[in-house]
């Protein structure tokens, strides 16, 4: 009779081989989670006039705007380049976290949705 469960041919050992590799990318994604946050991404809008830094945690920590930027009969564009800056400094961030986790999983993706 076949035996049920577990894992045929000794699996188990292999199994703890699995778990230690899994410890051990579960440590490197932590890092890497760290090293991320403590860095800043920086993009402008209007050809530099409007500035925006943002941290590895996604929190805004600067906004630099040129003073010809600064029109209060067109605080609409003013508004606009604003959002653009932040929003391209976001996508940095998202990029520069699928990038190390890209290195991370050897390019195989698919492994969930951790919210870097």
């Amino acid at each position: 009779m076949a035996k049920r469960g577990g894992f045929p041919g000794g699996m188990p050992g292999n199994m703890n081989n699995l778990m230690k590799q899994a410890q051990k990318m579960q440590k490197q994604m932590e890092e890497n989670q760290k090293a991320l946050e403590e860095k800043e991404f920086t993009a402008s809008a209007g050809g530099g006039a409007v500035e925006v830094t943002i941290s590895g945690k996604k929190e805004v920590t600067k906004v630099k705007l040129s003073e010809e930027v600064v029109d209060p009969d067109d605080i609409e564009m003013l508004e606009d380049l604003i959002v653009a800056a932040t929003n391209e400094a976001l996508r940095q961030v998202e990029e520069a976290a699928a990038s190390a986790m890209s290195k991370l999983t050897g390019g195989l993706g698919g492994l969930g949705g951790f919210g870097f």
